[in-house]
């Protein structure tokens, strides 16, 4: 074993547990994790993947913007804020039939779960009462179904959870030290205090960040430890890749190296083994290779079509093709289950193909 590998106290835990629930990471921990050998990193990474999921089984979701721009939250990443001018059009909310007949689309294209999104800094009643009957549509045709509406309070989750709302996405964007540095108008406070409200309500949390937004190092690996202390950890952990749009303050911000997002993929399936690791915004920009690698890393999750609310999306031909060349297939995930049917399933799969690697080792041997 390599001198490096005895070095550090992350050994026994990862290696002989891999896949240990914790919320108690340390910052060094993490850090330690993030300055592996990426050879050693994917592999750990690996381990922790197959313990918990199907390794060749990608989670497909859509996401449609139901409300375009003038959101008054001043994000310097993002085109719909309105205190940029981006040249993107206001739309308003949509009409119902248009959101069911777009869910129907992504259901026949290989979706498994519709996200919603709005460009608001919190629903107003009116509104709310738009998205909870778009909720119950969409669910209806056997999708999971996913919004992120800005800030919710307690009595707001809990009347989407109603409607059945399973997702709700509200991502921490980056450390609570760097986050001053991208937003001022909605504080880490307010975030942790939706996503609370969101759990207390019975819904399941989707909640990641933007890496490439001139934060340091230290700061991707506080934003992981972030939603480490989040119990339990989020089902759904978006990681995006900042989409640099003209007009934004981070147009101009340097380019973050593909190795490092990669490695970052890899950290958050160690720190968060059960949760879906989403490889998200930014896979326009990406090649085949660095997504490739991001599958290797445990991302299990990509969004499916077109479009990412008003960024481009990979083309839907273009990513059969490549699932067809990893040999992946969608995840295949049954809306009327509960989560305990659906952890059984879960396991009998992985159990399944341990059998089968162990008879194909025993062959090869």
């Amino acid at each position: 074993m390599p001198a490096h590998a005895l070095d550090t106290p992350l050994d026994d835990l990862t290696l002989a547990a891999p896949g240990t629930i914790r919320h108690d990471w340390t910052l060094e921990e993490i850090e330690a994790l993030f300055a592996l050998p990426f050879n050693d990193l994917l592999f750990r990474a690996q381990q922790v993947h197959r313990a918990h999921f199907d390794p060749n089984a990608v989670q497909v979701s859509t996401l449609l913007s139901i409300k375009t721009g003038a959101c008054p939250e001043d994000c310097k990443y993002c085109p719909q804020s309105g205190h940029y001018n981006t040249g993107l059009d206001k739309e308003k909310l949509l009409e119902i039939e248009k959101v069911v007949e777009q869910a129907r689309a992504a259901k026949e294209a290989g979706a498994s779960r519709f996200c919603m999104g709005a460009a608001w800094r919190s629903p107003r009643e009116k509104d709310l009462q738009v998205v909870m009957e778009m909720v119950s549509r969409v669910k209806a045709l056997g999708l999971e179904t996913c919004m992120t509406l800005g800030m919710v309070d307690p009595d707001q989750a809990r009347r989407l959870s109603e409607a059945g709302l399973d997702y709700y996405n509200h991502n921490l964007d980056t450390s609570p030290d760097y986050y001053g540095e991208i937003i001022t108008t909605r504080s880490y406070a307010d975030r942790l205090e939706t996503l609370a409200n969101v759990r207390e309500a019975g819904m399941k949390v989707c909640s990641g960040g933007i890496l490439g937004m001139g934060e340091a190092p230290r700061d991707r690996a506080a934003l992981l430890q972030q939603l480490t202390r989040l119990e339990p950890h989020p089902e759904s952990v978006p990681i995006n890749m900042l989409v640099k749009v003209p007009g934004t303050p981070l147009e101009d911000v340097e380019d973050l190296d593909p190795l490092t997002f990669i490695r970052a993929i890899a950290v958050a399936r160690i720190l968060m083994p059960r949760s879906h690791v989403r490889l998200s915004a930014g896979r326009e920009q990406m090649s085949e290779s660095t997504q490739a690698m991001a599958f290797l890393a445990g991302a299990n999750s990509i969004f499916y079509g077109d479009t990412l609310l008003t960024t481009g999306n990979p083309q839907v031909e273009r990513d059969r093709a490549l699932f067809a060349k990893l040999g992946l297939h969608p995840e295949q995930r049954e809306t009327c289950a509960d989560d305990g049917q659906a952890e059984a399933a879960l396991e009998a799969a992985i159990r399944d193909r341990r059998d089968g690697d162990l008879f194909y080792d025993a062959a090869g041997a």
